[in-house]
């Protein structure tokens, strides 16, 4: 779901600004979008709402990149019993006038697959990035399971 949607309570809301913030610290000249998905009938059957969902556009096609536009979807599981919800996995995807050129998901084996591949460079800090917001969406739920 569009983060701007998930954005539902104060502590929720904290933690997408930050996912933004630590996402533009590693990468400046990114410019964040909150509703990467429009908001029509059809798209919004394909959404995972067990997610949430930031892009983050540069201001053209970088070599380094091999995308214009990233989407970065995290998603979550909320455990029945302790009704604790977690973060499982961050997916992240780069994105030309093309299309989708390549594909990092923490779920799997948190390598880069795709048509193209960004810098080796560019991939450590989107798993540095990725790692970075697993452990702030769970930092919380550890603390209640200890």
């Amino acid at each position: 779901m569009n983060a701007s949607e998930m954005a539902t309570n104060l502590e929720f809301a904290s933690k997408i600004a930050a996912v933004v913030n630590l996402f533009k610290l590693e990468f400046p000249d990114a410019k964040s979008d909150l509703k990467p998905w429009k908001n029509d009938e059809e798209t919004m059957e394909l959404v995972d709402p067990d997610s949430i969902d930031i892009g983050f556009h540069f201001p053209g096609v970088s070599q380094s990149w091999q995308s214009r536009s990233i989407l970065t979807q995290i998603r979550f599981y909320q455990d029945q019993e302790s009704g604790l919800r977690r973060a499982i996995g961050v997916e992240v995807a780069g994105f030309d006038h093309r299309g989708e050129q390549w594909r990092l998901s923490t779920v799997e084996n948190w390598t880069v697959v795709g048509k193209l591949h960004p810098s080796e460079e560019k991939q450590q800090k989107l798993k540095d990035f990725c790692r970075q917001v697993l452990q702030l969406f769970n930092s919380d739920s550890e603390k209640e399971n200890n």
